[in-house]
């Protein structure tokens, strides 16, 4: 028996991330935290890709080098002990994929959560990494009070960008209770 595929935003970004990337692909993870998405960049587009990760926090760092050693995965991929918003620093090619995933670290200090500002900084850095057919994805978590405003800032800022250049979805679960996360992709459009 099949399972049921529409359990979570989060869940539904892997999925995404399963079916866009290749081997050899370039990826970033724009919010490592304890390093799930980055491994499962690293497996996706394999040795002969890249993927780069982003984190402030050492203790994110640490934990995903570990799952990344763990797996074998760690050639594949640059950790950076750093903000997102700064990834054009480090990143001088088009990729294919950013994934975020909004909030605080699981686990973690929740004080400590992705800010707007910079967030949505790296989200237009992003959409101007991205190759044609590139896509950015947003798993966004709205159930704390920096996680509604930020839902709001990138609401209002995704709304804006041009129709012919880019294709964007939001999926939310709204029969959920507890504010569940809702996830966005950005598709830049082929010319």
């Amino acid at each position: 028996m099949a399972e049921n595929y529409f359990t979570n935003a989060a869940a539904l970004a892997r999925d995404l991330c399963a079916k866009k990337l290749e081997k050899g692909d370039i990826a970033v993870d724009a919010t490592m935290g304890k390093g799930n998405d980055t491994v499962l960049l690293a497996e996706l587009v394999g040795i002969s890709g890249k993927v780069y990760a982003f984190d402030i926090q050492r203790e994110a760092v640490g934990i995903t080098k570990k799952n990344l050693d763990e797996r074998n995965l760690s050639r594949q991929v640059e950790l950076i002990n750093d903000g997102h918003e700064n990834m054009d620093r480090y990143i001088h090619e088009k990729v294919k994929l950013v994934i975020f995933n909004l909030g605080y670290l699981p686990g973690g200090n929740h004080d400590i959560t992705t800010r707007t500002e910079t967030t949505l900084a790296a989200l237009k850095k992003s959409i101007r990494l991205i190759r044609q057919n590139g896509v950015v994805v947003l798993v966004v978590y709205s159930g704390h009070e920096q996680g509604k405003v930020e839902k709001d800032v990138l609401g209002t800022y995704l709304k804006s960008l041009d129709q012919k250049k880019y294709t964007v979805i939001s999926t939310s679960f709204i029969n959920q209770i507890n504010c569940p996360p809702m996830l966005v992709a950005i598709e830049k459009r082929l010319e």
